[in-house]
């Protein structure tokens, strides 16, 4: 049944971010720019704290495949969004369902990552002494195992869910990528249910991810105002300030796309909102955990000053 609902339609036309001929050009400069600086921040950071053994903590590996996640994610859609100002974008339709399921996999895995993040500070700043004791190697690898495997479940359900419509009738995607919802609009079968999948399945996760982030900071807040030392609080509060940053962009963007009725949906909006969490938030996470934080940017700092030697 999927493989004769998949043959009436074999490409899409992706629209593109937008079809006004005056912002073409300035907005597919100001993409390039966010795009090349997402990929040489993430990937800078992935191998800063790769050569760096003083990184070669709990925190920091989480970063570096956070990092690494980021560089996957906004290239999954950049590459084709910047060919889009020029022409129109046709894509297969088994490209496009990739496409889908890749964002869907690198999405819901930023959140988990987000919410292990939150719970390695928690255990950092509320348990120091048995911190090295928890969060082992082991510990480590088995959470960011169990947040790649949450973010495959999860856009795999998805995936199958598209896989089984019938796409008879338009096959203009009015979008810079394929997008469930905006997938699930050109479908001319009865939709209903995938809907309220994707409601229920990112209501779930992102309740859930979410409540570990704010329950871990409520119990990092409290310890962090026992502390006595000015120096102490201030350090522990710079330690936690750049996550925070970081979820809340992450939270707040994508709450506006998925987390809301169908009604309400607008193509538009999501246009806008999409260009946030695809591309600008990976640009943006790197600048924040750097700029934030003295250990990264003394190892940078001696990372450039050893690089000519090795010329």
């Amino acid at each position: 049944m999927a493989k004769e609902n998949s043959t009436e339609v074999t490409e899409f036309l992706l629209l593109g971010l937008t079809d006004r001929e005056e912002l073409k050009v300035f907005l597919f400069v100001l993409i390039l720019l966010i795009y090349i600086i997402s990929l040489v921040g993430n990937l800078g950071m992935f191998i800063l704290i790769q050569i760096t053994p003083k990184l070669h903590t709990p925190m920091y590996f989480f970063l570096s495949c956070l990092s690494l996640v980021d560089a996957c994610y906004c290239s999954v859609f950049g590459p084709e969004m910047l060919v889009s100002f020029f022409e129109k974008t046709t894509i297969s339709f088994s490209a496009c369902i990739l496409q889908g399921y890749l964002f869907g996999v690198f999405v819901t895995t930023e959140g988990f990552f987000l919410a292990v993040m939150a719970y390695d500070r928690y255990v950092a700043i509320v348990n120091p002494l048995l911190y090295m004791v928890v969060m082992t190697k082991r510990v480590c690898a088995l959470l960011v195992i169990g947040s790649f495997i949450g973010g495959i479940s999860n856009a795999l359900i998805h995936t199958i869910g598209l896989v089984r419509l019938s796409f008879c009738g338009s096959n203009i995607i009015h979008h810079f990528f394929c997008d469930v919802p905006a997938m699930l609009k050109i479908s001319c079968s009865e939709t209903s249910r995938n809907e309220l999948l994707l409601l229920i399945f990112s209501g779930i996760i992102a309740i859930l991810t979410f409540l570990i982030v704010i329950i871990s900071y409520i119990f990092i807040v409290v310890s962090i105002l026992r502390i006595r030392s000015a120096a102490g609080t201030n350090k522990a509060f710079s330690t936690c300030a750049s996550h925070l940053t970081a979820v809340t962009l992450f939270y707040g963007s994508l709450s506006f796309s998925y987390i809301q009725p169908s009604s309400q949906y607008s193509l538009e909006q999501e246009k806008v909102v999409s260009v946030f969490y695809t591309m600008v938030i990976p640009m943006l996470n790197p600048l924040i955990y750097s700029l934030r934080n003295k250990e990264v940017k003394d190892a940078a700092k001696r990372a450039i000053e050893l690089k000519p030697s090795f010329c």
